[in-house]
């Protein structure tokens, strides 16, 4: 499928009213078969929620920056997990981008056309978010509610755009349970723009001709059965597509070269020359707030703080604005700005005291695709900085106030960034994430009650994206919210008084306290005898179910470090009867082990319970592995500790 790139949007859609017809489609060059929904091959169906049943798009390059392309698709329906496909969104700048021949028909299963819409019917709004407060950007959207099952959806439109960097990508299939039955791709482009394309995770080859001074490139894609879907794969690693991309180009007036990494680095530079200095009273100001501080890094340091504590983030998104940054000397009297203007921003401040740094665009998102280095092609949503100390590399995110100094974190981490120097661009990859960047530390002490119940204080320290729960989610919830959102994620049985105290936040390591009260803690009480759990919550509880032939690696958000310290007073006349074993388990890539001793003087249990995952991709030939390991960490921390009354 046709897929664009845009960022999220928020989507108000009016209610839409069915009208019933009895006729085909128009075009008479489309079989009519293909609006029967009962001609769908059966291989076709298996695992499919959605099928396309023809796609045609036809894309027109013939100078930089300036595109036509004709989309012509029908998709049917098969059932209500395929809905999203009845969801109609286009993208679009509101000065270079227009659509034109807009046209959606439905129909029932047996092909019979029930309702038209036309641009007209559809929501035009801004694509402003709680992230981006003014922008160019809006997008056409409209939703059909599918009364049954199944039914065929068809779209066509014209687009003309008179601005853009990169292509869009021809994704064959854009999701999994997705089903194609025919597909055509034609991109007709001057071959003096320079135009390329690569494959991903497909074999597809073009056929190339040349007429009226343009070379067109035509691909076919028939009979593709869907992709099953699997747990936690990403989506890049598995959806076919094609990249394309042109070596001139036209952004907002601004041309570009994009033969390579460096030619294109070399066009961001010239976007930010004049715009990452501070006024000489400035630079004079921050000179003699840094001026006692002995060493460049502890300058840098005390500038990001400085940075954070004195900005914030606000995103407008105007014109060439969504790739130029503001002037330094805007930020630094408005004390707000985007990724780009934070960034540049920081840049100049570190310049200010002689401390040389990078300006650097990448692909944000957990896990998300990275740049390639044999084809150049614009995919970055994100601006952050690099500062090469004599010794070591710091990254800065300039975006967050809460991120510590040199820290980046799995949005960001673990991939290439087009680092822009004085002699244009370079990829160079950030910083791996290992176990200790991501830890959760817990100290528990529980008083048990001889009625069951208990009391129970906990003291946690985290790091990294445990840390971001904190310091980064929580505040923004209510009390009561933040009380469901804490039991959830850290599985803590539900408490009948709860009380969540933050504490320090230094070093990278946030501290937060929670104070909870028990009518009844134990799981089950018989006779003399009481049950429990002796681990206050659960460190892990992904369980993952068997799969005989795993394609696909397995992803994580990041790799992490728990541990868990339960003391566990027992109440005054009783002893401990049944107390777990110790144990270790073990696959490639973590491990957990707990152990368990009890006290008998002080009448305490101590468990110790830690959990590590060294790597956030596990490769598919560890799946089962790691599925047979997932399963015994599970039983593990599900062991009782059986208390009795003495004798």
């Amino acid at each position: 499928m046709f897929t664009k790139k845009y960022n999220r949007l928020l989507l108000t859609i009016a209610a839409l009213y069915a009208a019933h017809s009895q006729s085909y489609s128009q075009d008479k060059n489309i079989p009519k078969d293909l609006y029967v929904a009962s001609t769908i091959p059966d291989s076709l169906k298996e695992d499919a929620n959605v099928v396309i049943r023809y796609e045609a798009r036809e894309t027109i390059v013939k100078e930089p920056g300036k595109q036509i392309t004709k989309e012509h698709s029908i998709v049917t329906i098969l059932n209500e997990k395929g809905d999203d496909d009845a969801t109609f969104m286009l993208p679009y700048n509101k000065k270079y981008d227009s659509y034109s021949g807009i046209e959606i028909s439905i129909y029932n299963a047996a092909g019979l056309l029930i309702k038209k819409y036309h641009k007209s019917d559809m929501y035009d709004g801004s694509a402003a978010d709680d992230e981006t407060m003014v922008t160019d950007q809006r997008f056409l959207a409209i939703r059909h509610a599918i009364a049954a099952y199944p039914a065929t959806i068809e779209i066509q439109y014209e687009e003309n755009e008179s601005s853009f960097i990169s292509l869009n990508s021809w994704y064959v299939q854009d999701k999994m349970e997705q089903a194609v039955q025919n597909e055509y791709c034609k991109i007709s482009v001057n071959p003096t723009i320079g135009f390329r394309y690569q494959n991903s995770n497909t074999n597809l080859k073009p056929v190339k001709s040349s007429a009226d001074g343009l070379d067109t490139y035509t691909w076919t894609a028939k009979n593709l059965k869907a992709i099953k879907k699997q747990e936690h794969i990403v989506s890049w690693t598995i959806i076919p597509k094609i990249n394309f991309a042109v070596n001139t180009f036209n952004c907002y007036g601004y041309p570009g070269d994009f033969t390579s990494w460096q030619s294109f680095g070399n066009w961001i530079k010239s976007l930010n020359d004049d715009v990452s200095s501070l006024s000489p009273e400035r630079i004079a100001q921050i000179k003699q707030m840094t001026d006692t501080i002995k060493t460049d890094k502890e300058k840098a340091r005390f500038l990001y703080n400085y940075m954070q504590k004195s900005m914030r983030y606000v995103g407008i998104q105007l014109g060439i604005g969504g790739f130029k940054p503001f002037p330094a000397t805007f930020v630094d009297q408005k004390k707000y700005g985007d990724c780009k203007a934070l960034s540049n921003y920081m840049r100049a401040l570190l310049k200010a005291v002689n401390i040389p740094s990078n300006y650097a665009i990448i692909r944000a998102g957990y896990n998300a695709e990275p740049a390639s280095e044999a084809f150049p092609n614009n995919s970055f949503n994100h601006a952050i900085l690099c500062v090469p100390f004599k010794n070591d590399t710091t990254w800065l995110e300039c975006t967050s106030s809460t991120t510590p100094f040199g820290k980046l974190g799995p949005f960001t981490e673990n991939r290439n960034a087009l680092l822009i120097t004085d002699e244009g661009g370079k990829l160079v990859n950030t910083p791996r994430s290992n176990p200790q960047d991501n830890q959760l530390n817990g100290q528990v002490h529980l008083v048990l009650d001889a009625d069951g119940g208990a009391k129970a204080h906990i003291n946690i320290l985290s790091s990294g994206e445990y840390r971001s729960m904190f310091v980064d989610v929580l505040p923004n919830y209510k009390a009561d919210e933040q009380k469901e959102y804490l039991l959830k994620n850290l599985n803590i049985k539900q408490p009948s008084v709860f009380t969540f105290k933050p504490a320090d936040d230094t070093k990278g390591f946030k501290e937060v306290n929670i104070d909870m009260e028990y009518d009844k803690f134990c799981d089950i009480a018989t006779g003399d005898k009481q049950f429990y759990r002796p681990l206050a919550f659960i460190l892990w509880d992904v369980t993952l179910p068997a799969e005989e032939k795993r394609k696909t690696n397995y992803y994580f958000k990041a790799p992490v470090a728990k541990t868990c310290i339960t003391t566990i007073d027992l109440p005054a006349g009783f002893e401990v009867e049944t107390l777990p074993t110790d144990q270790s388990l073990k696959f490639t890539y973590g491990s957990y082990e707990v152990k368990y001793q009890y006290d008998a003087t002080k009448n305490q249990v101590i468990s110790t319970a830690k959990f590590n995952l060294t790597n956030q991709v596990i490769p598919a030939a560890k799946y089962t592995e790691m599925q047979v390991y997932m399963d015994a960490v599970a039983k593990a921390q599900n062991k009782k500790l059986v208390i009795r009354r003495k004798a």
